[in-house]
């Protein structure tokens, strides 16, 4: 009987029980082609042997040597650790996890071949539980002769393991098990290698293969991989949005009245960007098929006006209309400009957060079921059951990349409890390069307000190192006696909102010091809601000179006044984010100008990034640098989702394969349907719906 490959469960492989089982399907695998289309995303060079006064940290080594000494650390939960020496130095082996029989294994005078990731410990460099192999004697072991595969992994289950498993996969394909080549029969026409060559080649390169290409990705064999994969995925949004048009929203008519009410008490004429952004979107909205449709533009760009006018042309029809941001400050800033502006026209604008008190909570859901609420303005609070709209025709989400998976998904479900499918605009003031937004978001139609607001003045951004502290805080001093503002930044560190406070409080106690004459703020993530809503309101009411803070201020405020950004340890920070704290500043008259503080020494990629800053100002160009140096899942947010996480593709290495992919999709979604849902099973069943919100 014929093995068929996507049919056949993982659990008749030799050592898969229940609990290995378990552990698989946390990463979705539960056949033997989930498990062969489980590929590695690097490997490790073990062909050669490096001597240990060579290694250098974040380098993985195979490295020989003798056990000098061990021990056991200190503490609760103690480590155990090893010197291991050869004739040119030592290194620390340390094992966090060990038991008597191991401590045994690892005695003085044993002689190991080690392999691992070196790092930086507290008695100089050190590997973390290596991989090991006990020496004999006068009996030499052999290097090996082909690269290493790393899979990615979950806890509980070992690369060992992993190596073993695929290797019982691999040897029934080799003995004729069934796995569909969907692409045969463009084989001949696009010189496409046959699938179970590149699967066998890239989990074990053979000894003759050219390991840079593979290091590199680049390897015709990791090509043929990537280019299914990125042909699975453009077939799954072409799918999805012709889904998406076959659903009924409802048609939305012209709003000219209000609309000229809104513009006239507005102190600025629109852009002529603004202008075609908005004809996109009512042109879309007019139409009984929903829009979706992604609005990009640049911080300052003036994309809350084309939302209210877009809000506005909702409520003119009859209909209710809702804005979801990410933070409380950003969802207050949108509260304030709305109510500001809509008020005057005798609309209603309902505001839900988490901290709205109970008796105005429910006075706020009542009047959203009711239709009394005419836009309702909020934060992750609008996804809750008690939220029940009446007639919810338009949603509007700001900075969409920032919401969780399920989060996007629940908010569409909440139009969805309707009897038709509400209108969409996703907005970003994060630009998203071409190459993305081609792909990524191949299913939304794409708006970009590629003009800013005339009389805007360009920011200087000044790089320079922490030693030149001590002359910025002198400059922000100077700035603020002549009645402006500044942001101080604090650091990222280490990811931790924790270390992140713990490092603004300090700044803050030190300017305090420093500028005795002016009066300096402080708001960071650890603040309670209320406190940080009203230090920020207090900066923008020009009652405190110089706002220390985290990078909660990235988005959301709009201070004219302030015209300096400080950011420490900006080597620390991605570029977008930087740009995004940069659209801070530069709101207003005033020339403004942005520091950016770096310590030494400073990373190759940290200096690019910098430079980069300091070059240009444009949010795409930033945006494409940010690419090629992050990647596209970290910089749109969508590691978490389908649509967004790649295997073996890259969106930037790969980016000469998307034409062929675009050609190769038209053919087979007028051809071929049945192998457009086995491409789209095989490498994004789990991920098909997060690409609809």
């Amino acid at each position: 009987m014929t093995t068929e490959l996507d049919k056949t469960p993982c659990d008749i492989l030799h050592g898969v029980g229940p609990k290995l089982s378990s552990l698989l399907a946390k990463r979705c695998i539960y056949t033997l082609q989930d498990l062969l289309f489980h590929l590695p995303f690097r490997y490790l060079d073990r062909t050669h042997l490096t001597v240990l006064r060579d290694v250098r940290a974040g380098d993985y080594v195979a490295i020989e040597g003798i056990i000098e000494s061990h021990r056991v650390s200190r503490g609760p939960k103690g480590s155990l650790i090893c010197e291991l020496k050869d004739a040119s130095g030592y290194i620390i082996l340390r094992f966090f996890h060990f038991n008597a029989e191991q401590m045994r294994h690892l005695s003085v005078g044993t002689g190991l071949r080690c392999f691992g990731e070196v790092r930086h410990g507290y008695q100089g460099l050190e590997i973390i539980h290596p991989e090991y192999l006990h020496l004999t004697p006068g009996r030499a072991l052999d290097v090996d002769d082909h690269l290493t595969p790393i899979y990615p992994s979950t806890e509980g289950i070992s690369q060992f393991q992993w190596r073993r498993l695929s290797d019982q996969a691999l040897a029934l394909l080799a003995q004729g098990a069934v796995l569909g080549d969907h692409l045969l029969p463009m084989h001949d026409k696009f010189s496409l290698p046959y699938l179970s060559e590149a699967l066998h080649y890239v989990h074990r390169p053979p000894p003759n293969a050219d390991r840079l290409q593979l290091l590199a990705g680049v390897h015709p064999m990791q090509q043929r991989l990537a280019l299914e994969e990125l042909l699975a995925h453009q077939l799954g949004l072409s799918r999805l949005r012709r889904a998406l048009q076959s659903m009924q929203a409802p048609k939305l008519g012209d709003a000219e009245k209000l609309t000229q009410q809104f513009l006239a008490q507005l102190p600025f004429a629109l852009t002529r960007a603004q202008e075609k952004v908005l004809s996109e979107i009512r042109a879309d909205i007019s139409r009984s098929e929903p829009m979706l449709r992604l609005l990009q533009g640049d911080v300052g760009s003036g994309k809350t006006v084309v939302a209210a006018l877009s809000l506005l042309q909702a409520v003119a029809n009859g209909y209710q209309s809702a804005i979801m941001a990410p933070t409380e400050i950003l969802a207050e800033q949108h509260y304030s400009n709305l109510t500001q502006w809509f008020t005057p026209l005798g609309l209603t604008v309902a505001w839900l957060s988490g901290k709205v008190k109970a008796k105005a909570r429910r006075e706020t859901l009542s009047a959203i079921q009711d239709g009394s609420a005419h836009i309702i303005v909020g934060t992750h609070a609008l996804l809750q059951e008690a939220v029940q709209f009446k007639h919810l025709a338009l949603l509007i989400i700001d900075e969409q990349h920032r919401f969780g998976v399920d989060q996007r998904l629940a908010l569409r479900e909440k139009g969805l409890q309707q009897d038709y499918n509400p209108h969409q605009l996703i907005m970003t003031a994060t630009p998203i390069p071409r190459t993305l937004a081609m792909s990524v978001y191949a299913h939304l139609d794409h708006s970009v307000i590629d003009e800013l607001p005339p009389g805007r003045k360009p920011i200087q951004t000044i790089v320079l190192s922490n030693s030149k502290r001590d002359t910025i805080v002198t400059r922000v001093e100077e700035q603020c006696l002549l009645g402006k503002q500044a942001y101080w930044i604090c650091p990222l560190i280490e990811d931790s909102e924790k270390l992140q406070c713990e490092a603004a409080t300090k700044t803050y106690e030190q300017l305090s010091l420093q500028l005795p004459h002016l009066k300096i703020g402080l708001a960071h993530g650890a603040l309670a809601s209320k406190d940080k809503t009203e230090v920020m309101q207090a900066f923008k009411n020009g009652h405190i000179n110089v706002l220390v803070a985290t990078t909660v201020v990235e988005v959301g405020v709009d201070v004219p006044n302030a015209c300096l950004m400080i950011i420490e340890n900006a080597e620390r920070m991605g570029l977008s984010q930087l740009h995004q704290l940069r659209g801070r500043v530069g709101r207003g008259s005033s020339e403004s100008f942005c520091v950016l503080l770096y310590q030494v020494p400073l990373s190759d990629t940290a200096y690019q990034r910098l430079d980069v800053m300091r070059s240009t100002e444009s949010g795409f160009i930033i945006a494409e640098k940010d690419l090629a140096l992050r990647g596209s899942g970290e910089l749109l947010g969508t590691r978490q989702t389908g649509i967004g996480r790649l295997r073996i593709a890259s969106y930037t290495r790969d980016s000469a394969l998307l034409p062929l992919v675009k050609d190769m999709a038209q053919i087979l979604l007028s051809t071929q349907p049945l192998v457009c849902d086995a491409l789209i099973a095989r490498w994004l069943a789990e991920g098909l719906d997060y690409g609809q919100v």
